[in-house]
């Protein structure tokens, strides 16, 4: 698949845009390992191998594990997250399918339980930004980085 554009060369003042929500996000008190499982579970919806390539990457260097990772697309039924987590994932998800089920008021119950009213506001900025971020990179193929192996033989 090749890249259609590539917005840093054609619009740097849409990417700007885009940034400083995303600035915005990284600057907030969420744990950067909860914000990455955010990006993560968002582009496994949306199928985004960019930003999943990316943010795996980068959940891995700041100690997130393989084992949660995998389990991420099944973390209702995986033990390995906390209530915390699981909040924080079921508001991504609805927020990411917003079109289906718009957001369930037992889903912002659940979160309520667990932030407090200006953390779920970050909540929502992270999963609108790689929401963004996954429409930019599938709208206009970037091409996801990632490490070529060679097949064992």
């Amino acid at each position: 698949m090749q890249q259609r554009i590539d917005v840093t060369k054609v619009s740097p003042a849409a990417l700007q845009a885009a940034s400083a929500l995303q600035g915005y996000v990284d600057k907030s008190a969420l744990d950067p390992r909860l914000r990455e499982l955010i990006k993560i579970r968002a582009s496994q919806i949306n199928g985004c191998a960019y930003c999943l390539a990316m943010h795996t990457r980068e959940a891995r260097k700041i100690g997130e594990t393989d084992e949660r990772m995998h389990l991420l697309d099944a973390w209702r039924e995986a033990p390995i997250f906390n209530e915390r987590e699981r909040a924080a994932l079921a508001w991504t998800e609805a927020i990411t399918l917003v079109a289906q089920d718009h957001v369930p008021d037992e889903v912002y119950d659940e979160v309520r339980k667990q932030f407090s009213e200006k953390e779920i506001i970050d909540l929502t900025a992270a999963a609108v930004a790689i929401n963004m971020w996954n429409r930019l990179a599938i709208s206009l193929r970037a091409t996801p980085q990632v490490e070529s192996r060679k097949a064992a033989a």
